[in-house]
């Protein structure tokens, strides 16, 4: 049993109830802008996406993935606060639900849909799995690249702009500083 004293709870439960409020309103004003679209092509509207760019298709889907990731965290978080209004009329709230320690009131304030006292909080750490494909990816030989590494910067000289003129240029007769230039080697 928590020895939270009556003010206490009530702030809590003002609290959580106007947290559950909020969370509420996001979602139907979300739905207002039409349930989550099944495809990107429905998100966006678009009738084909053939005469768009390719970042403009990157961007929309970025967009959805943030916004799909934010529903998430808020779906999360709207079930929390629902669960702790539960252990509230049970009389379970301000209670570790791992070791059965009382949850400080400081803490309830500043998180009141936790469950879990500081120590028994659930790491929310990012993985530090590595992707699937690093298991069958081999290491270059050894000393590859060096000699590339070594030769780095050696080609550019005063006759770079030689050996490349051998490639010709995108200059046409049409855009010669001189005048009546009828093939591309006289426009030099």
């Amino acid at each position: 049993m928590s020895t939270l004293t009556q003010e206490q709870r009530k702030e809590l439960q003002q609290a959580l109830l106007e947290q559950r409020e909020d969370l509420q309103r996001h979602f139907e004003s979300s739905m207002e802008d039409g349930a989550p679209a099944e495809s990107l092509k429905d998100s966006t509207g678009e009738l084909s996406s053939y005469d768009n760019h390719p970042a403009d298709a990157g961007t929309e889907t970025f967009e959805r993935s943030r916004d799909l990731a934010i529903d998430d965290t808020l779906t999360e978080e709207f079930n929390q606060v629902n669960e702790a209004l539960e252990r509230m009329d049970e009389g379970r709230y301000g209670t570790c639900v791992t070791c059965g320690k009382e949850i400080p009131f400081e803490r309830l304030q500043a998180i009141p849909y936790t469950a879990y006292c500081i120590d028994d909080t659930p790491s929310r750490d990012v993985s530090n799995d590595r992707p699937v494909e690093e298991e069958v990816m081999t290491m270059p030989p050894s000393g590859a690249g060096e000699v590339r590494q070594r030769n780095a910067g050696k080609f550019d000289h005063a006759e770079a702009w030689e050996a490349v003129e051998d490639y010709g240029t995108s200059n046409s007769p049409a855009m010669a500083a001189k005048r009546d230039v009828k093939d591309y080697d006289e426009n030099m």
